[in-house]
């Protein structure tokens, strides 16, 4: 939510939400509560704030947010999720989120001063989605598909563009970020449980392979250009962490 600042979360062995963050130095752990059956996803729509959005033990999403003072009661947005949630801002009080649903499909929630319904946006999905905006009012998003590639779906503004695929071999969903317009960088599992990288800036990069030994979906993050932040859990369980700057 602001230059310098990183905040991670994930899913802890008791099932909470927990919390760390990085301000000039890394904080300790905290818990945040909650009964996740999914990684989280977090977002930032003006600064100070984040909205984090995970899989209930009902399969519903349910929503936490730091206001910039405390963080809120968790509350229930409904849904029948089979994946984790992948949420984005777009603009100033505008979130996304984009989860995969009981047909495989890719639903959408949208926050603009108030929560739309639910909507379908087609796909088959065998993974959480995961979506970037960098433009105002333009929105990436990315999943694995039925044939392990990375598929693509833009929102313009005014229209959602058809599915595209993007190849690679994938064996976890996407992570993906923008540090400035008409830039995008997504991160997967590969089949050699690396971590692989394919990136955007006017035209799509071939896949490049950046090592490590991943056992989850990496979740990358930009808090200033050209800078990006990866963050994967490793074969000991552990949160590993490597950047671009």
């Amino acid at each position: 939510w602001g230059p310098n600042r990183v905040d991670c979360f994930v899913r802890g062995t008791d099932n909470a939400l927990w919390h760390r963050w990085y301000n000039g130095g890394w904080s300790n752990w905290e818990s945040l509560g909650g009964i996740l059956t999914s990684k989280p996803d977090c977002t930032s729509r003006v600064p100070n704030q984040i909205d984090c959005f995970v899989k209930g033990a009902d399969n519903a999403m349910w929503h936490i947010w730091w206001t910039g003072a405390a963080w809120s009661n968790w509350e229930n947005l409904g849904g029948i999720l089979t994946s984790g949630p992948g949420c984005v801002s777009s603009g100033p009080n505008r979130v996304d989120c984009f989860v995969r649903g009981t047909d495989n499909a890719m639903w959408h929630k949208g926050y603009n001063g108030a929560w739309s319904n639910w909507e379908n946006l087609g796909g088959i999905l065998t993974s959480s989605p995961d979506c970037s905006s960098r433009v105002v009012n333009q929105i990436d998003c990315f999943v694995k598909g039925a044939d392990n590639a990375l598929w693509h779906r833009v929102w313009s503004g005014a229209a959602w563009s058809n599915w595209a695929s993007l190849g690679g071999i994938l064996t976890s969903g996407p992570g993906c970020a923008s540090w400035g317009g008409n830039r995008i960088d997504c991160f997967v599992k590969g089949a050699d449980n690396a971590m692989w990288h394919k990136w955007y800036d006017g035209n799509w990069s071939n896949w490049e392979n950046l090592g490590g030994v991943l056992t989850a979906a990496p979740d990358c993050v930009s808090w200033g250009a050209p800078h990006l932040d990866c963050y994967v859990k490793g074969a000991d369980n552990a949160l590993w962490h490597r950047w671009w700057q």
